[in-house]
C-alpha cells in the first residue's frame, strides 16, 4: 500500500514538487524518511553557509580532570568538540552539557556566546536531567524503530510521545496503524522491535538537533497528518519548531536528547497496546509501544532486569497528545520484516 501525499516543495525539483502547482504523489514509508532527511540535510547545511565569519568565544570548562578556558567558534563548535579536546572518556560518557549552570544543552547542539560548561554523566550527584534526556531519546528512537520495522504494505504513522516519566516505568511512543484493525504482536513480533532497537544502538549515531520554520516543518511532514496538526500549535511561540536526527530518521520534539545512541545499553521493547480511547485518544488504530531500556555502563542481574520488564509491559497511562506534542516525545511474522 502507498500512501498518497501533496508535495509543496519548491527546492526539491528531482521529485517535480512546485509550490504553485501541487502533484499527488504516493510515497512509502521509507521513501517519506529518505525525503525529511534530505530536507533536514539541506537546511543544515544552508544555516552552516549562513554564519559568515567566524567569531571565537572562550568555553570556561569545569570538571573532571581540571578547570580550564577552551577557545570555540560561535555558532559552529559544540559540547561534543569541547569534550574531544579533553579525552576519549568525555567523549563517550557525557551525555548533556550544563551551561552557567543552569542550562541543560544538547551536545551536538552549537555553543551560542561565551559560557561555562559542565559535561552531565549518568553518574552525576544529580542526574534527573540526564536520566529525562535518557528516558525521551529512548522514546524517540522506538518511533524510529516502529517506523521502519514492518513491511511496505502497512502503512505507519507515527503520532507523538508524552515527556518522559521515568516513574511510569515504561518509555512510550503512539503509533497509527491505520490497516491493522485489531493487532496484538506475538513475542516473534516484539523480539524483531527489539532487534531493531539494537541495530540502531550500536551504530552510535549521534542525536542532531536543528531548529527549522513552521513552514519546512510542514513541508518536511507533509504525509504525515498528525504531524502536521501538531506543528502549528509547537510553533506558536517563535514560529520555530525542532527536529532531532539519528541516521536518517528525522522527527520533532524539544529536547533535549543525549548525545549517541551508544550511550543506550540493555533494552527491550516489551508490549505495544491498543489504545481504544482510554488515554484521551479518538483514533482507531493508535497503538501504544513501550520498553524499557538501562544507560550503558548500568549492569543488573538477569532477573532484576525481568523484573523492569514486567513492570514495563503494562499499559502506560500517560496521555496521548491530541492536537500538540507534549514533548513538543521463526514463521514470519504477517505484519513486521522479518
Amino acid at each position: 500500500m502507498r500512501r498518497q501525499i501533496l508535495c509543496f516543495s519548491t527546492q526539491i525539483t528531482q521529485n517535480n514538487c512546485f509550490k504553485t502547482s501541487p502533484l499527488i504523489r504516493f510515497l512509502s514509508t521509507q521513501e517519506a524518511i529518505d525525503r525529511r532527511y534530505h530536507l533536514f540535510t539541506l537546511e543544515k547545511k544552508r544555516q552552516a553557509e549562513k554564519i559568515g565569519r567566524i567569531e571565537k568565544i572562550e568555553v570556561q570548562y569545569k570538571g573532571i580532570p581540571n578547570d580550564c578556558t577552551l577557545v570555540m567558534n560561535k555558532g559552529i563548535s559544540t559540547p561534543y568538540d569541547c569534550a574531544r579536546h579533553l579525552s576519549e572518556w568525555h567523549v563517550d560518557t557525557s551525555a548533556l552539557a550544563l551551561l552557567d549552570g543552569t542550562v541543560y544543552w544538547d551536545m551536538h547542539r552549537p555553543l551560542e556566546e561565551n559560557c561555562t560548561l559542565e559535561l552531565q554523566n549518568f553518574t552525576v550527584p544529580e542526574p534527573q536531567q540526564v536520566n529525562r534526556a535518557f528516558w525521551r531519546t529512548c522514546s524517540y528512537m522506538l518511533g524510529a524503530c516502529a517506523a521502519v520495522a514492518f513491511k511496505d504494505t502497512v502503512p505507519v504513522k507515527l503520532h507523538s510521545f508524552p515527556g518522559p516519566d521515568i516513574r511510569s516505568g515504561s518509555f512510550i511512543y503512539d503509533v497509527d496503524l491505520p490497516t491493522l484493525g485489531d493487532w496484538s504482536p506475538s513475542h516473534q513480533e516484539l523480539v524483531t522491535l527489539g532487534a531493531e532497537y539494537v541495530k540502531l544502538i550500536q551504530k552510535n549515531e549521534p542525536l542532531e538537533r536543528l531548529e527549522v520554520s513552521e513552514e519546512l516543518a510542514l513541508e518536511m511532514f507533509v504525509d504525515n497528518e498528525h504531524k502536521t496538526k501538531q506543528i502549528p500549535s509547537i510553533a506558536r511561540n517563535n514560529g520555530k519548531v525542532t527536529l532531532y536526527k539519528v541516521g536518517k530518521h528525522v522527527d520533532i520534539s524539544k529536547g533535549p536528547m543525549i548525545s549517541h545512541t551508544g550511550q543506550i545499553g540493555r533494552v527491550s521493547v516489551v508490549s505495544v497496546h491498543k489504545l481504544n480511547g482510554s488515554t484521551n485518544s479518538d483514533l482507531k488504530q493508535l497503538y501504544r509501544f513501550q520498553g524499557v531500556a538501562l544507560p550503558t555502563g548500568v549492569i543488573i542481574n538477569h532477573f532484576a532486569f525481568s523484573i523492569l520488564t514486567e513492570r514495563a509491559k503494562k499499559l502506560n497511562t500517560a496521555k496521548s497528545p491530541i492536537s500538540k506534542v507534549t514533548e513538543p516525545e521463526e514463521s514470519e511474522s504477517i505484519a513486521m520484516k522479518a
